[in-house]
């Protein structure tokens, strides 16, 4: 089922007490590690920085991840609008 904006996922993230989080409409994990995981989402780049995070579940079919650890920040980031398509991805968004 596609939403307004054509894309098949629909973008939603539910977190309980900064410990688990579920991200929804995720098209792509692009890094991890215990500190930040950068995915890209239907609604631009999500960088979430913590402590001792991990991703405990991922369904690209689905567009889902769930997410453990310590969770201080999430950053949205949309490079798709950027118009610099010869940049790479981190050069984007770390502009």
């Amino acid at each position: 089922m596609e939403n307004l904006n054509g894309s098949t996922h629909v973008h939603k993230m539910t977190m309980t007490n900064r410990r688990n989080c579920t991200v929804n409409g995720v098209n792509d994990v692009l890094s991890f590690d215990v500190n930040e995981i950068l995915l890209e989402t239907e609604q631009g780049m999500l960088m979430i920085k913590g402590d001792g995070l991990h991703v405990n579940r991922l369904t690209l079919e689905k567009g889902e991840v769930d997410i453990d650890g310590k969770i201080d920040s999430f950053t949205y980031s949309d490079v798709a609008g950027a118009g610099h398509k010869n940049e790479s991805l981190l050069a984007r968004l770390f502009r």
